[in-house]
């Protein structure tokens, strides 16, 4: 998320970032002068995996809390690998307050490593009063509430250029195999279909789990969640097949497999709204919106439209989720303030001051639509919230980290295998069941 989560730092970088920023003053949101608020000269550092736009819109929130308490924050990017961040800095006595988790899987591990402290009772009554039951569930381990689920990703909707599609006279597609021919029609047209950002191995997740929700339908889709099913099943092959039509298409994929591989999730939003255009659609969650306007100055439902992720061979439509959780670490410095943080996140103000910067959804059923900033964002956010406990979260952020949530390993690096050469979904799906297998044991 990551997913549903823009993220193009390393690990190592952002451990050496945070070494540099913990004893800054002036990073994140800053308190003034002593204002009697209830946490001045207090500092709450956050770490989280967005960068560029997202951060720089997360960063409002963060201020938003600094004039509400008085505390400063400092955020810190993560890098892919959360779980190896945050392992490090505890290991260093080094830990971040407050972590932004992105992964169900992640969280869990977590929890269960004793790192996290349950939220606040006054954090999670606000949370259970305004969040769907499903958030509460993916936020607890072992029937402990730890994961204040503060963002939310629809991550079923492609995302494609006005102009493109009306260059090559074509139409919103209705499903997977017209969006297809769509595609084809629009690199006849003189523009490659798809952007995919193959460098990112968790898009080609997200392309896979829209794909298996739709052709296998849900109850599968929760046994492969939970490793019930293996990977070696019939439905993943017929799945990997499907997607590997996308994949081995250089009409479809612009640059072909080579240049997918060397496209990150910028870049990929970048091809398509970018001052020189090299692809017509881009498939990613909402989140694409907000790189649109704020990096490329595209208006959304005029510049930048979507569609739905189309039904695939007569399955039903997709609504696969994701989203990033606030989690208190037991390590971190200050722990009132961590609190307090959460509580804040958990209030549709906190909510509001993101989404009407753009690029953001809130699982939060009593954020104010018209905090919005336009109308497709307002849909989508309506989407979601109405959707409630019916939606899918992103199965690899179900998943262990060393197999869903690990740049260069597991299922993130095995499909940036497959989209290199799609000929074989069978032994791609003996080694996605090989990896999972270990991650899901250990």
């Amino acid at each position: 998320m990551r997913r549903l989560s823009i993220n193009r730092r390393t690990a190592a970088a952002a451990s050496a970032v945070l070494s540099l920023v913990i004893g800054a003053t002036a990073c994140g949101g800053n308190a003034g002068p002593a204002s009697g608020k209830e946490l001045d000269g207090q500092t709450v550092t956050v770490a989280g995996v967005w960068t560029g736009s997202e951060q720089k819109n997360f960063r409002k929130v963060l201020d938003a809390f600094t004039a509400k308490t008085g505390a400063k924050t400092v955020f810190v990017p993560t890098g892919d690998n959360v779980s190896t961040f945050v392992g490090s800095k505890i290991e260093g006595g080094n830990a971040p307050d407050v972590a932004m988790v992105p992964q169900v899987g992640v969280l869990q591990q977590f929890a269960k490593e004793g790192w996290l402290a349950p939220l606040s009772e006054k954090a999670a009554t606000t949370a259970e009063a305004n969040l769907a039951a499903v958030w509460k569930n993916y936020g607890t381990v072992d029937k402990t509430y730890y994961g204040l689920y503060f963002k939310a990703a629809h991550k079923s909707t492609v995302w494609y250029s006005p102009s493109a599609f009306e260059q090559a006279g074509v139409a919103e597609p209705k499903s997977y195999e017209d969006m297809l021919k769509t595609g084809r029609a629009i690199a006849d047209s003189g523009l490659p279909a798809f952007s995919v950002a193959g460098e990112d191995g968790w898009t080609l997740t997200d392309w896979f789990e829209n794909i298996y929700l739709s052709q296998a339908g849900p109850e599968k889709y929760d046994q492969l969640a939970a490793h019930t099913l293996p990977w070696t099943d019939a439905s993943v092959v017929k799945a990997l097949t499907t997607l590997g039509e996308v994949f081995k298409d250089k009409q479809l994929v612009a640059g072909g497999a080579k240049g997918a591989l060397r496209t990150d999730f910028p870049h990929s939003v970048e091809q398509v709204f970018g001052p020189e255009p090299k692809a017509g659609m881009v498939y990613e969650g909402d989140f694409v919106g907000g790189v649109a306007k704020d990096d490329f100055g595209k208006k959304l439902g005029e510049d930048a439209k979507f569609f739905p992720f189309p039904a695939v061979a007569g399955g039903k439509a997709p609504v696969v989720s994701g989203g990033d959780a606030a989690v208190v670490l037991k390590d971190g410095k200050n722990a009132k303030g961590a609190q307090r943080f959460l509580e804040f996140l958990a209030t549709p103000e906190a909510a509001s001051v993101w989404a009407g910067a753009g690029g953001f959804l809130s699982p939060n059923k009593d954020v104010d639509l018209a905090s919005y900033a336009d109308d497709t964002t307002r849909a989508t956010a309506k989407s979601l919230v109405d959707a409630g406990d019916s939606v899918r979260f992103d199965m690899s952020d179900q998943a262990p980290a060393a197999f869903g949530g690990t740049k260069g390993a597991g299922e993130w690096k095995l499909l940036q295998d497959f989209l290199g050469d799609p000929s074989d979904p069978k032994a791609t799906a003996a080694a996605l069941e090989a990896a999972a297998a270990k991650a899901y044991q250990s």
